[in-house]
């Protein structure tokens, strides 16, 4: 049988799918000078291959099946499955059809969005996959059709699933980039667990299986394969929150350096579950970047949507800790909480400056679908295109601010974050007291600019 796994890139903006905001994907449509950088920049950096499709493509190699990737190129074969986002799914939809009128293949979904929104896919697929799709698939390589809704149960043991296959993908990740510690082209993604074991109201990561971990044996034999594969690899380990157990994560470190293996590699987490020491030994190994949620510096609207607050000075600690490392961070914010209101907002974005992390990454407030905060807001949802829901767009009626004043301080938080000298400083690891001193200096200049811009601007934006 002859399979094509299918990862369309997207139409327009720039899209995140396979593992971001846990599978339902995330567009962002540049609306300002800024984001146009950081959507190229996403473009170069961010675009890695699908691991849930190179778990697919194993297990179908496995039962002796050809396995064809595809972006978007149509071929002739036997089944093709294309994994489906929520913020480009009239698209995934559409090639879907296209690609059944052209060939006659049996084509199906796999993914979040298929599986909490199959209605999206069913008219454009012959079976949608519900669930994590190892179960179906395998059912498929024996030889069982797959038709309609195909419920997948979750993978009980993930040390029995078979380990990614990259074998069809071009090599990655052999592009040194200054400034940078993730090359051009991204990297190999690696899931160590699945699942998350923490309880915030608005994060679609806990709401297709639960928490489930694997062997720090398993994970550091596939960590052998990538290596004897790919020269130099960067691997990005996509678990939503890596050092969970840091007794594991120890371990992990420590069998890395064991067996020699040369490799960096970035993961997600919270700055609660990390510490010098573990940072330390993470680095050995070759932890060369990390991104954490700090979401609002309010920590009452945190306790408000079910995320345990982390304490100001810890968070400073561990920045300062990976700035001496030279570990690359990347803070992720929340604007738009029920609480919010211009003055919340604003402390936040003028925290996310203190914090001065490597980079920043600012979204507004969405409440998904299957989500406890979807059973929420439900009443107060006013958008009915599931594409504007890409973490960008307002979509629902906020108690304190208009969807223009949302847009207005989101394009905000990213002029005042990436527009100043002493972020370029940062990034060069300029640490002259003169220069410091310097780019102080200019950051209040600049500041005191964008001020200036903001009031004229806010002025129009609450009036329209």
């Amino acid at each position: 049988m002859r399979v094509l796994l299918v990862d369309l890139p997207a139409r327009d903006g720039f899209v995140s799918k396979d593992t971001v905001v846990g599978g339902y994907g995330s567009r962002l449509l540049p609306f300002s000078r800024v984001t146009r950088i950081i959507g190229e920049l996403k473009r170069r950096f961010l675009d890695v291959p699908s691991v849930q499709l190179a778990h697919i493509a194993a297990i179908l190699a496995r039962y002796g099946h050809e396995v064809i990737w595809s972006r978007g190129e149509i071929a002739n074969v036997d089944v093709a499955i294309v994994l489906s986002s929520l913020v480009d799914h009239r698209h995934e939809a559409a090639w879907a059809d296209r690609l059944r009128r052209a060939t006659g293949a049996h084509v199906g979904f796999v993914g979040l969005a298929a599986s909490k929104l199959p209605e999206l896919f069913r008219g454009a697929a012959d079976f949608v996959v519900i669930g994590e799709p190892e179960s179906a698939v395998e059912r498929l390589a024996r030889g069982e059709v797959l038709t309609g809704d195909s419920v997948s149960a979750p993978a009980p043991d993930l040390d029995a699933l078979p380990f990614a296959r990259w074998d069809a993908l071009e090599e990655r990740g052999r592009h040194h980039v200054p400034f940078s510690p993730r090359p051009y082209g991204g990297g190999i993604p690696l899931l160590a667990s699945r699942g998350c074991p923490e309880f915030c109201t608005y994060c679609p990561h806990r709401i297709l299986a639960g928490h489930r971990v694997r062997s720090v044996s398993n994970i550091v034999d596939e960590l052998e394969t990538i290596r004897d594969r790919f020269r130099n690899p960067y691997v990005i380990f996509r678990d939503p929150l890596f050092t969970a157990d840091r007794e594991r994560a120890l371990m992990l470190a420590d069998e890395i350096l064991a067996r020699g293996l040369q490799l960096r590699f970035e993961c997600e987490t919270r700055l609660d579950r990390l510490d010098p020491d573990l940072l330390d030994a993470l680095h050995r190994a070759g932890l060369r970047a990390m991104s954490f949620g700090v979401e609002s510096v309010s920590s009452e609207i945190l306790r408000r949507v079910g995320r345990r607050p982390t304490p100001e000075p810890h968070q400073r600690a561990i920045l300062d800790h990976c700035r001496r490392r030279g570990i690359a961070t990347a803070a992720f914010y929340v604007l738009g909480f029920l609480q919010d209101d211009w003055a919340s907002i604003a402390a936040t974005i003028d925290y996310s400056i203190a914090l001065d992390s490597s980079v920043a990454q600012f979204k507004l407030l969405t409440p998904y679908p299957a989500t406890p905060l979807w059973k929420q807001l439900a009443p107060r949802v006013y958008e009915t295109d599931w594409e504007k829901f890409d973490g960008f767009t307002p979509t629902f009626e906020h108690p304190h601010l208009s969807p223009r004043e949302l847009r207005f301080l989101l394009g905000a938080a990213y002029t005042r974050f990436y527009m100043r000298p002493s972020l370029v400083a940062h990034w060069t690891r300029v640490t002259a007291r003169p220069v410091r001193s310097m780019v102080r200096w200019a950051d209040g200049r600049i500041a005191r600019r964008h001020a200036r811009k903001e009031r004229a601007s806010m002025s129009r934006t609450v009036t329209c």
